[in-house]
């Protein structure tokens, strides 16, 4: 069965656009006779500028893009993985078809003066809602002060510049997607911010049923990223974590193709620090995620995670 058009669903910001153009591009190469079309959509996290855990954690991203794929408007979403929730499957119906290759993971840091990190003077205030980089400052630099800052990427470095912050950090894939990369001052290795569950990883969900979209678009898919993306969802999944639990890690592919995960608990102070670090060996990339996970919980992260108001 044959398709000749796929409409895409996605949040309607510039980089969630440019997200879908990265699609339509990669379709284009590989499907030349199929023809794409464009749904925009405002979700609720888009219109929200409060504690994203008010309305419903990170859910508040993928809701309504959710609901038009489901409702027939849309054969196809897009979606950063990062954004998906992994304490509960996803919404009955759908499923993911494909995780596009992985682009860069790391975090950068985006300062006016040209400064890095550790160049930075102490009480320097970072922009970021992001409590998973709230916790990793506080434990390595507890000189510098985070500043509350929401907004696509656009909108940040207009809040920066107009000095509701000193500094900002944001994702190295963001800026590269909406193509700023010349604002990035310092990218900031793993070890200095590890990054958050599906970090750089782009997602296409389709419905169950619509077998001819998924065999369509599953060409698109990464097996190494896909690895990847599976073993870490699976070890958010096994830590229930909830939109404010500070929680990062990353999967690796090995040059000889060997699998690997890092995953870390922090409390908001960063001053309780679980790190856990496993080879998959023979394991299947779940049963890595899961093994991690469960490394991390036998050092007491079910405690530190339930202790977080949410």
């Amino acid at each position: 069965m044959s398709v000749d058009l796929i409409r895409i669903v996605s949040r309607d910001s510039p980089m969630a656009l440019a997200q879908v153009e990265r699609v339509r591009a990669e379709l284009a190469a590989l499907h030349p006779g199929i023809e794409t079309t464009v749904l925009p959509v405002k979700t609720t996290g888009d219109k929200w500028m409060g504690d994203l855990s008010q309305v419903e954690g990170k859910g508040a991203f993928t809701k309504e893009v959710d609901a038009a794929l489901l409702a027939g408007e849309a054969d196809l979403a897009v979606h950063c993985v990062k954004d998906v929730p992994a304490d509960r499957p996803l919404p009955a119906g759908t499923t993911f078809a494909a995780f596009l290759k992985r682009d860069d993971i790391r975090d950068a840091l985006v300062h006016p003066g040209g400064l890095t990190l550790d160049q930075l003077p102490a009480g320097t205030r970072i922009g970021t809602s992001s409590v998973r980089r709230i916790a990793q400052l506080a434990a390595s630099h507890p000189h510098l002060v985070c500043v509350p800052i929401r907004g696509n990427a656009n909108r940040r470095m207009e809040k920066l510049a107009a000095g509701e912050a000193d500094a900002l950090l944001l994702a190295v894939s963001g800026l590269e997607r909406i193509g700023r990369t010349d604002v990035i001052t310092e990218a900031l290795s793993v070890e200095t911010m590890m990054p958050p569950i599906g970090a750089g990883v782009l997602a296409l969900q389709c419905r169950e049923d619509d077998t001819a979209t998924i065999e369509t678009v599953s060409g698109l898919g990464d097996p190494a990223t896909h690895r990847e993306t599976v073993a870490e969802r699976m070890f958010l999944h096994v830590l229930q974590g909830h939109c404010n639990s500070p929680i990062a890690g990353y999967a690796g592919t090995s040059r000889s193709g060997e699998l690997s995960l890092r995953g870390c608990v922090f409390t908001p102070d960063g001053k309780t620090v679980l790190n856990a670090h496993e080879w998959a060996g023979c394991l299947d990339p779940a049963t890595l995620g899961t093994s991690v996970a469960v490394a991390l919980l036998r050092q007491g992260a079910r405690d530190v995670i339930d202790s977080i108001a949410h």
